[in-house]
Formats: C-alpha cells, structure tokens, sequence
C-alpha cells in the first residue's frame, strides 16, 4: 500500500503540473479528518485556486476527470469524490490495502524506515552530574533521548548519543566533602557534618571503599584509590569514578548505550571556555560592571543581561554550555538537540544568545531543546519519595526492580513530555488491559500462539492470495497498519515518542478487534492464509514500534 500511495502521489503530481507546471512539487495526500470519508484527502484545488485565478470547486472536477483517467488510479482506487469547496477524497480498493500485507512482511524491521541520508544529528540526554545514583527524572530523559534517537534514525538521519556531564564546579566539591568526611568517620548529624552535603548511604560506599584502595572502572575513566584521607584530588578523582560506575550500571539496567561521553573539564583544559569568552569579548557583545563580566543577552531576545564571569572570577554555568555547543557545531553537527527537565528552561535562552553573539555561523534556534517534568512515584497508593540508597529521592534502578525496564520505558513515554506524569507501580507489574505495556505486548504474544499453534512456512505467506481480507474487521485492521510510516516520520519530526505509544496501544486495540470478530484457523485454506498473513504483518508493526520505544516483544506471556 505504501508504495502504491507513492505511485498514487505521483500521478497527482504529474495532474498538478499539467494544470499550473511546478505545482507537481506540492502533490500529497492527507488522511481525512473523519474516516467516512475515505483513505486519502487532496487540497490541492484551494492551494492553486487563487494563484490561478480559479473558482476551487471547478479547479477540484478539473483535477478529479484527470486523476479517474490515469491508468495507475484505475487500477488501485475505488472513488475520487469531490467535497465542500473543492476537497478530493480517495476511497481505495481493498486490494490495494490488501498489498500493504506483502509490504510488511517483505520488509521486516525495516518497514517504515526510510533510506539513510546524509544529514548527522547529536542528542544529549541524562547527562546527569557524577554526584549520585540516576532518579526516575533522569529514567524519564533517558527513556526520552533514546527513542528519539531512534525515530530519527528511523528517518535515515546519521544519530550521535552523548552524555554530557559536569566533572568540575560546586558540586563536585560537595562530594569531594561528604566523602572525605564519612572516610574520617564523621557522618550526618554529628557535629562536624556540613549543611550542605550529600546524606545517602552511598556516600558511605564510596568512602569504605576508597579507604579499601579499591580499583573503579566506568565506561570512559578508570581510578585506584591511595586511601589517604587528606589527599582531596585523589578523593574527587575516586568518587567520580565510583559514581560513573554507579551510572554506568544504571544505563545498563536500562539497556542505554552512549557514543560519546563529553567532559566539562575538557572545554576548561582544552582552552575552549576562554576562547569562547574571548571571541564574545573580541565581538564586542560584553561589558564590565561590578567587578564582573556581563554578555548583552538581551541584544538577542533574553530579559536581561546574564554574568559569564563573577568576581571572584569563576564562570557562570551556562559558558562553558556554549563553549560546549560551539564544539558541536565545529564537529559537524548541524542539527543538536538536548533533553533536560524544565528546570533548565531559563538556560535556553542564554545558551542561544551566547552562540549569536559568537558569530561562528550557527543559525538561530540551535539547539532544539525538549524538556521535561519530573516523576512522581506511587507504591501502594502512597507516593513513594525517598531512597534509602540514594536519601532523598528514588532511584531509576529502583523503579526497574521494582517493575521492569520494559515497563519503565514504556510508561515514561505514555505522555508528552511536559506533562506531569505518575508512576503507577502496582499497575506498571498488573496483568490485565489496565497496563499499557501489557496490553500491547499481550497483543504480540497472542498473535506468536496462533502462529505456533498453525506450525507453517511463516516466510510462505508474504506470498498468498490475500482476496479474503476484504471483510470491515480485516480492513479496520490494515488502516491502522498503514498509519504507521506516517507516524514514524511526524514522532520523528515532533520529538514525540509518546505518539509511538499511542499508536501501539491503537494497533493492538484493533488488533484485538479483529480476533474477536474472525476466528483464525479456520477450514478454508485460503482463508486461513491470509488471515495468518494479517497477523503475522500485524505481530510485524507492533515489533518495530516497541523497539523503536527500547521494549521487547515477548512471544510467551
């Protein structure tokens, strides 16, 4: 069906540059707003009605007599209707959804992917500072920047994940502290322990271990500690280390690989937080005031001027932001994205003013940020805040213990990612149409059943006669399969995983629709044929669609 959609849009185009040449280049298709309707709206008649001086609903006969006289839409299209003003809908025959079946089983995994090109992306996501284990907020940005990733990959662009975290600054310090203190045997609440200081227990962990010499290895670093409880350089490097371990065992739980791991420390030692501030400088876009340095955001739309360099003269967090955005750019992404929680909202329009004002050649608008809420946990109709581990909120490993990462994954995109969301526990583990990820993956199971049960050549019915699937049940279900392509492409370009859950949750809706109108195995061959093939691309599509989320397809439940 997609390819004869394709061939459908190029007849269009090829009536459109007839009428008006050039117009061909605007041919689409629109899904109706009412299904009655038909399968495929077409609004070129009211586009081209006024540039041509043309009533629209003459313009829409003209371009109707043209579409019914092509070989092509005789051969695939049931009606071309006119409506209203001038809308065309297209009403197609059921073997041309029909053909959608050999579609999805050609394809496999790929089906609804589009060819690769030549265009790379970055996506920064968790990026959590080394400090603690990860929390549900950092599982929500996780979850979001890894589909994402895959749904722009999806639309064949070159994807780069990246962890950017902050290995220098305040915080670092305050675990330095807190670690050096519990190393003394001085912990919460004695008279020594610091206001400001990290309390969960495993701040302890890291302490008994560094006092035990041990060796920590995480993705990009390795560190050994000496053990001594006065050397604070060799207590920092060792409780960083520690905690990207820690992290590094969270993204596992969560099946999260990273390309690129990118140290704040490395703009600061590669020099390119002072060049970055001496170009700003040098442009001509800061001033001194009160003894700091001040860079003329406002020039660029923010509501006031924000300080790069305070007076003790240290710099504010969100230079070494650009600094770090300018590197992307220079390493040939032209298009970045960041996924943060709201909090970083008012960073948003600092950081772009900063890369204005450096006038590198980076275009307005870069990075795409999305942001998100935060998460709130509830266990037994109480909302669970704290860690025991982590002291004071709950942690992403947590949760996945508590559930699965299938679940984890697929409730924290159920939503829009700036909705408030809660995290049901008790149904995330519940067994029944209640929970989402259940539902769908129940879907897929039960299909595997009915293929297990027919023990047939599975790569044979790509190949059978699909006649049978004629029926309102079969037809509701191959709509719903078609919608898949298009959806990929608008959740890639909206940034907008929540909108695969959606559809999953639909083709399993209709999927189980359909099982309880027509029996399966039936004793007509032919019948029984296509209706497994039905299946079979239905068990196909919900495949992808989880895995395009990082949830797996069970074939046993």
């Amino acid at each position: 069906m997609l390819k004869i959609k394709q061939e459908l849009v190029a007849g269009l185009a090829a009536v459109l540059d007839g009428i008006s040449p050039g117009a061909g280049e605007k041919a689409a298709f629109e899904l109706p707003r009412q299904a009655e309707h038909g399968d495929f709206a077409i609004t070129a008649a009211m586009q081209l009605a006024k540039p041509l001086k043309q009533n629209p609903r003459a313009l829409g006969e003209q371009i109707k007599a043209a579409l019914e006289a092509l070989p092509v839409y005789q051969q695939w299209v049931q009606a071309v209707e006119i409506a209203g003003p001038g809308f065309l809908n297209l009403r197609l025959k059921a073997t041309a959804k029909q053909e959608l079946v050999r579609e999805v089983l050609g394809a496999g995994e790929q089906f609804g992917l589009q060819p690769a090109r030549d265009e790379r992306v970055v996506v920064e996501f968790v990026s959590a500072n080394p400090t603690g284990p990860l929390h549900v907020g950092h599982g929500r940005q996780a979850a979001l920047g890894d589909a994402i990733c895959s749904l722009l990959g999806s639309q064949g662009l070159q994807v780069h994940r990246e962890f950017y975290y902050n290995d220098a600054g305040v915080q670092i310090d305050t675990l330095t502290k807190s670690t050096q203190l519990r190393a003394k045997g001085v912990k919460p609440g004695d008279a020594g322990w610091p206001e400001v200081a990290y309390n969960g227990d495993y701040i302890q962990d890291i302490a008994d271990d560094f006092l035990a010499k041990k060796s920590v290895k995480a993705d990009d670093r390795e560190f050994t500690a000496n053990g001594d409880v006065e050397d604070y350089d060799n207590i920092r490097q060792f409780a960083v280390a520690y905690l990207r371990n820690e992290q590094d065992k969270d993204l596992q739980a969560f099946n999260l690989k990273f390309d690129q791991y990118y140290l704040e420390s490395s703009l600061y030692e590669s020099g390119r937080v002072d060049k970055t501030v001496q170009r700003l400088i040098d442009q001509g876009h800061t001033y001194e005031q009160d003894g700091a340095l001040w860079l003329k955001t406002t020039d660029y739309g923010d509501d006031k001027d924000r300080v790069m360099r305070k007076t003790d003269g240290g710099y504010t967090y969100f230079v070494p932001d650009v600094a770090y955005h300018i590197a992307k750019w220079e390493r040939g992404y032209q298009k970045a994205i960041n996924i943060q929680g709201t909090d970083h909202h008012g960073t948003i329009a600092r950081v772009r003013a900063g890369l204005q004002a450096a006038d590198v050649g980076i275009p307005q608008g870069y990075p795409d940020y999305v942001l998100h809420t935060m998460v709130r946990v509830v266990r037994g109709g109480e909302e669970v805040k704290i860690s025991k581990r982590a002291g004071s909120y709950v942690t992403l490993r947590d949760l996945i213990e508590w559930t699965s990462k299938d679940a984890v994954r697929f409730f924290l995109l159920s939503r829009k990612p700036d909705t408030e969301y809660t995290f049901d526990v008790d149904l995330a583990v519940s067994q029944n149409n209640d929970n989402p990820v259940y539902y769908v993956q129940y879907a897929h199971a039960r299909i595997n059943k009915i293929l297990r049960d027919w023990d047939g050549d599975l790569a044979s019915l790509s190949a059978v006669d699909l006649t049978a699937l004629e029926t309102p049940a079969a037809q509701a279900l191959l709509v719903t399969l078609a919608k898949y392509p298009d959806m990929l492409t608008a959740a890639a370009r909206d940034f907008a995983p929540h909108d695969v859950s959606f559809y999953l949750r639909d083709l399993a809706a209709s999927y189980h629709s359909y099982y309880d109108a027509e029996r399966i195995l039936v004793d007509d061959e032919a019948v029984k044929l296509a209706r497994l093939a039905l299946i079979a691309a239905t068990a196909q599509v919900l495949r992808n669609g989880l895995a395009m989320l990082g949830v797996s397809a069970p074939e046993r439940m």
